[in-house]
């Protein structure tokens, strides 16, 4: 079974058509980018995946479920983190875990094992017990990734899953997401404008321009198709070309 398939996807929002009809699959398993410029539509589709968004035309289903029929279903089998995704202020870290695992868990037996996994994830320590205003972007968004993955979900959706994370904790997330989908068999979709983490951390990849899918491969065919040495400057010459 395919973990996504979306098959001529269109969206539009009045006058404007932010997806021309994409179609692509994932593997059970994958880690598979979506990249693009601003506006590209790569938001629009993960929020479509995680059923926030109601397509305008086309299917999509998510481990056999359609995203508009089913979408309980859907939700039941995956866990997204929305770019600029928020925590309650005045919470502790600590206790927005146990807030978030209790959602997912009844058994207590399986809420303290899931909250063990963000506390390892996170890698935060002893500021898990401070209160969630006074963390940094990063920090916060460590605490997102760790929420996002503790309930080791059979999809992650993840947009821009490093974004204001310095470097060393960068390196250090993206060892988590794939150590994360090989030990449990995660499906992780992600989008990303850091080109190194896509070519690093993706087993497939898919290049959105104004909605429209481009180019779409292993990092190393894009690369070869492109005669480009890396995704960086693949994406660029790409993007001009369009």
């Amino acid at each position: 079974m395919k973990a996504i398939v979306v098959n001529e996807l269109v969206k539009v929002y009045g006058k404007n058509t932010a997806l021309q009809g994409i179609s692509f699959t994932v593997d059970e398993g994958e880690i598979f980018g979506l990249i693009g410029p601003n506006g590209a539509g790569k938001t629009t589709t993960l929020r479509i995946i995680a059923t926030l968004l109601k397509p305008t035309k086309g299917s999509v289903s998510v481990l056999g479920h359609d995203v508009v029929k089913e979408p309980l279903e859907v939700r039941k089998k995956l866990s997204y983190l929305p770019e600029e995704a928020g925590a309650y202020p005045h919470m502790k870290g600590i206790e927005y875990l146990e807030f978030v695992a209790s959602l997912y868990y009844d058994d207590p037996n399986e809420i303290r094992s899931s909250i063990n996994e963000a506390i390892k994830l996170s890698g935060m320590g002893e500021a898990l017990y401070n209160q969630i205003k006074t963390y940094s972007k990063g920090m916060k968004r460590r605490l997102q990734l760790a929420r996002a993955l503790m309930v080791k979900p059979r999809l992650a959706i993840l947009d821009e899953p490093t974004s204001g994370i310095d470097v060393l904790h960068a390196v250090h997330l993206r060892k988590l997401i794939k150590k994360a989908s090989k030990e449990y068999n995660i499906t992780i979709l992600l989008s990303s404008h850091n080109m190194l983490e896509v070519e690093h951390l993706c087993d497939r990849v898919a290049l959105l321009i104004d909605g429209k899918i481009v180019i779409e491969g292993t990092p190393e065919d894009i690369k070869r198709e492109t005669k480009t040495s890396n995704l960086e400057e693949a994406f660029s010459k790409v993007v001009q070309i369009a």
